[in-house]
This record gives structure tokens, sequence and C-alpha cells, in this order.
């Protein structure tokens, strides 16, 4: 058994029962603790079993007493848990110490949220622990894996809930993640969040975003994250979940690069309002109004070649566009050459010829057309 001090200055070094009883009757023992001066008020103790590997044995703990013996001021707590609390689970109890005239912290019940890709796969490879610290001392090695609430999983995304019994740890400031395995295993953990469980905020989130690899050569892995955020309220929250799906959903967006080329005719440019629409192997994309030139103010002049930048959703490989203008303005006819299309992320351009005039006063009388693409080399 070892037991750590936590005071108002800081934390003890571990103090192990080992080599250390003053005194011992039936079902008690006594002992002396000499802790640095410089400790200060003490205000929490907890208990830890060392290692049990390999070992089955149980301890339970009835009653606790400890004395200051320079002021005789006394702190006294029933306990009656027997460690560790499951065959597989946290060795570890720990309370708040209350003094005459010193108002005690509580114990609180903390839900730690994981937010990961393949931890529920590799579960029984690996051993993870968390250690969280606040402003009142830490919650020492949490095991992680022991007891899982809540679990969720999706095809490439899954959770679970972690409940951990501390005292209270005032704000937030960082954890520490330990990872070990004694086989090759790899772990990707995208973040976690952190809230008392009888509170909706604050939620405490640790982004992670990191692909652990344990093996021989590599054996423990530690790493800390610090606090990335903390969402205070429920506006917060769902302002926070609007950026993630956006951030999502600007991820999963494909831009292309579109260059018109109006064609070098009497009265081929045109002031009306120009669209288009790429259609695509998997899907089409929304209506795109042409209008912010990246080399001219007034686009589509006579004999000119304007360049635009768009962003859609993946389409696919372009199989045809629509392009047109609604017809506002004098003198609206347009006599479009081509289009070309460059799709960066296929390492693709398409060329779509047209060498039409797209007018209600001209040929068919048609203001947009079907165009179908040749597709040039990159």
């Amino acid at each position: 058994l070892v037991m750590f001090f936590y005071g108002s200055n800081g934390k003890s070094n571990p103090v192990s029962m080992e080599n250390k009883v003053e005194h011992q009757a039936k079902n008690q023992i006594t002992y002396d603790i000499h802790l640095p001066s410089d400790l200060g008020m003490l205000y929490k103790v907890r208990f830890d079993l060392q290692s049990l590997e390999n070992s089955i044995s149980r301890l339970s703990l009835c009653h606790f007493k400890m004395q200051n013996t320079s002021t005789l001021d006394t702190f006294s707590l029933t306990i009656n848990k027997t460690l560790p609390l499951s065959l597989n689970g946290d060795r570890w109890i720990e309370f708040p110490i209350e003094w005459p005239l010193k108002e005690a912290l509580s114990v609180v019940t903390y839900h730690l949220t994981v937010f990961s890709r393949n931890i529920l796969s590799e579960r029984n490879l690996v051993h993870m622990a968390v250690c969280i610290y606040g402003t009142h001392g830490d919650t020492g090695d949490r095991s992680l894996l022991w007891s899982l609430q809540n679990v969720q999983q999706e095809e490439d995304n899954e959770s679970f809930l972690v409940i951990v019994d501390a005292v209270e740890l005032g704000e937030l400031d960082k954890v520490v993640l330990l990872i070990s395995s004694k086989t090759d295993c790899k772990l990707d953990i995208k973040k976690l969040h952190l809230k008392e469980a009888v509170k909706e905020h604050p939620i405490y989130v640790f982004e992670v975003n990191e692909a652990f690899s344990v093996n021989a050569n590599k054996p423990e892995i530690q790493r800390e994250i610090p606090v990335s955020f903390v969402i205070r309220g429920a506006k917060q929250k769902d302002d926070i979940d609007n950026l993630h799906k956006e951030g999502s959903q600007a991820r999963n967006l494909t831009e292309y690069t579109i260059k018109v080329y109006t064609g070098d005719k009497r009265g081929a440019g045109t002031d009306a309002n120009v669209h288009i629409i790429l259609f695509g192997t998997e899907d089409k994309s929304e209506v795109f109004q042409l209008s912010r030139s990246l080399e001219h103010q007034d686009p589509f002049e006579r004999g000119k070649v304007d360049t635009f930048k768009i962003k859609t959703k993946k389409i696919g490989s372009l199989h045809s566009i629509e392009i047109g203008h609604d017809g506002k303005g004098f003198a609206s006819g347009w006599f479009l050459e081509k289009v070309e299309i460059t799709d960066a992320s296929r390492n693709s351009v398409y060329c779509f010829s047209c060498n039409r005039w797209l007018a209600e006063d001209e040929s068919d009388g048609r203001t947009a057309v079907q165009l179908y693409p040749q597709l040039l080399d990159f």
C-alpha cells in the first residue's frame, strides 16, 4: 500500500507502508510519517496498491485516522472499501482531509469521454491510463479500459465513457496519457472531453489527433496534453459543433479552376449574369454564378479569358457542364469559345468546346448549353 499526501503547496512523494510499522495490533497498524514542512496544509490523501501482477491479493480498508503530532489536530474517516475496486480495475481510493475550522473539498464524479478510431478493437492488447491535473492537484494514474460505458461505434469513429471519482480538481489544465503494451499495437486517439457528471458544463476539451505506436522498442508511451479549450455553455457547444461540422465539410470539398474563353467576334462579350453547373460521375454541383474574375473587373469581354475558382462537394470525374446566362442587360448575347476546368485533386484538365452564340436572337435562341469534355494532360 502506498499513500500520497496533497498539501496547499504541493504533493508528497509516495509513502510506502513497507518497513514503516511502529505499532501493530489486531486489524490495526500505526506508523509515523515525516512529510516536508513546505507541503503546507494537507487537504487530500490517496491510497494506491503497488503492482499486483501475478497476484490476486486484496486489501480491505476500514478506518483511517491521522494526527498532527505538533498541533494534535486530528482527522478520521470510516472507509470500508476493498482494493482493488475490481480485479482489473483501479487500485486507488482518495478522499479529502477535513481539519478543524478548515472547509474540506468534496468528492466529485468526472465523466471522461474518449473519441478514437480503433481503441475498442485493441483494448485486450494494451493498457491505457490517464492522470488528470487541475488547480487542486491530480487524480493519479486511472485506468481507461477497465470499465467502459456508453460505448458507440461507427464505421471510422468510436467513443466511450470512463467514470473517474476524485476529490474535486478545480480548474483543469492538462491530462497525461499513459499507453503500454506487450505486443505491437497502434492506437488512434482523436480527443478527450472531461466534465463533472452532475453538470452539463463546463466541458474541457483536450485535442489529441495522434496515432500512438507501441512496440518492443517503445513498450510505454507517455504524452502530456494541455487543455485545448473549455465549453462553458450550451450555445458555445453548438457553435463549436458547427465549426467542426464546417471544418469536416471543408475537408471534403474539391476546388476547381475554371477558365472561360469569350470569342473574338464583334459583340461577343456580355454583361449578363453567367452561371455554371458541374456534373460528375457521382453527383452534381450547385449552381455557381461566375462574377469574380481573377483577371478582369468586368468579365466576359470580347477576346478575353477569365479565371474563376470554386469549391464544391465531391462529385467524381467531370462528364459534362451546363453554362449560360440570364439574358439581362443591353446586347446580352454572348459568343462562348470554350471552357477549361482544372481538377487539381485528380491531376486532370477538361476542355469543353462551345464555339457558338448563346443569345435569344442568334441561332436556336438558347442562352444555356450542355457541354461535354475532352480530357487534356495535366
